[in-house]
């Protein structure tokens, strides 16, 4: 389900897409999963280290996408930014961003994402970005100061974890694809990795 969601709104350009979920309930590899399917239309970039300032998050937004950072100031980044995004819309590609552990933002980094949506030529966005992130960040997204950051989501999924069948299930699939025995573990050993 999460998947289709997110290739949906991929495939649909919404805007802000964010993935949330807790630890271990699988945004990383779904994140991954995503990047190896996207099409040849699409040139993504993704951060992992967001305990960064608003301007270390665009420096790496350029180092992401191999643009030559600017000797001036953020003016001038943001002018190099928008000259990829703008050669790449006219070359009919689509640029996604892809910002993981977006829960540790600082409120001015989120900010800086945001304005980033700005970027547009006259009928649509020229960058796409998933915010990746932790439950927090949900709640976070939702302090009036963030309510306009909030009214940029165009979609949202939030990861559950495994219900107990499909954790038995998961087990069993792993356990075949490494070409063991699908059915090694008991009953119990997996009610206590399920509980785990």
């Amino acid at each position: 389900t999460a998947l289709t969601y997110l290739e949906y709104g991929l495939t649909e350009n919404v805007g802000f897409i964010l993935l949330t979920g807790e630890i271990g309930s699988g945004k990383t590899t779904l994140v991954q999963y995503i990047l190896g399917r996207l099409e040849s239309d699409i040139e993504a970039a993704v951060i992992f280290n967001t305990n960064v300032s608003a301007e270390e998050l665009l420096a790496l937004i350029l180092e992401e996408f191999e643009i030559t950072r600017p000797a001036g100031g953020k003016a001038d980044v943001l002018t190099a930014l928008n000259s990829f995004l703008v050669d790449r819309y006219s070359r009919r590609k689509r640029v996604l961003l892809i910002i993981d552990e977006g829960q540790n933002l600082s409120d001015q980094a989120l900010e800086e994402v945001r304005m980033l949506s700005n970027l547009q030529s006259e009928d649509q966005s020229l960058l796409q970005i998933m915010l990746v992130g932790q439950p927090e960040l949900v709640v976070r997204l939702k302090q009036p100061a963030m309510r306009q950051f909030s009214q940029r989501i165009a979609a949202s999924y939030h990861l559950t974890g495994l219900d107990r069948q499909e954790t038995g299930s998961y087990i069993a699939h792993r356990l075949k694809k490494a070409g063991g025995d699908p059915e090694l573990f008991t009953e119990a050993a997996v009610e206590i990795i399920y509980k785990l």
